[in-house]
């Protein structure tokens, strides 16, 4: 007979793989919430309870790590996370257009994933680029400068085409 497991369990697994290759004590809680969040893409209630019970600490003490760091996330995220600098540089040289044209070409709120979870757009305080402002990372690496409203579709494509 074949093992049959969805998706979700699938993923609990392989994070249970994880936890006991590492002998995962409490001390370990944030390496854990990392290699969660890489597999889930971000960190539910679910996910952090889980957590929880496999370090036995209290859901309350990793709910506080999670949203005290910044790098952890609550709600899911697209595949491809494009920041927009809306710090004063950036804002004043016209972020703000930017940031709304990449809302309305993918049709999402911000924070918020597109339909097919490829993109999601977010409002940042400053990338360390001020002398290039506007400025736009994408991803983890790929940074945009002197960013004008009608680069924003090009921008766009260049990423659906990696995805296809």
């Amino acid at each position: 007979m074949q093992d049959v497991c969805t998706t979700g369990e699938r993923l609990f697994k392989e994070l249970d793989e994880y936890i006991k290759s590492i002998n995962a004590t409490p001390d370990k809680l944030i390496s854990v919430l990392q290699k969660a969040q890489e597999i889930f893409g971000y960190l539910s209630p679910q996910v952090q309870q889980y957590i929880a019970d496999a370090l036995n600490i209290p859901a309350s003490q990793v709910y506080g790590v999670v949203t005290f760091y910044n790098f952890f996330s609550t709600t899911p995220k697209g595949k491809v996370q494009i920041k927009v600098c809306l710090g004063t540089a950036c804002y004043v040289k016209g972020a703000d257009r930017v940031f709304e044209r990449f809302l309305e070409e993918l049709g999402v709120e911000p924070e918020k994933p597109t339909k097919d979870g490829q993109f999601s757009v977010h409002a940042v305080r400053c990338l360390g680029a001020c002398s290039m402002a506007p400025v736009v990372l994408v991803g983890e690496k790929d940074f945009y400068g002197r960013m004008k409203p009608d680069m924003v579709p090009r921008i766009i494509a260049k990423y659906r085409e990696v995805k296809s």
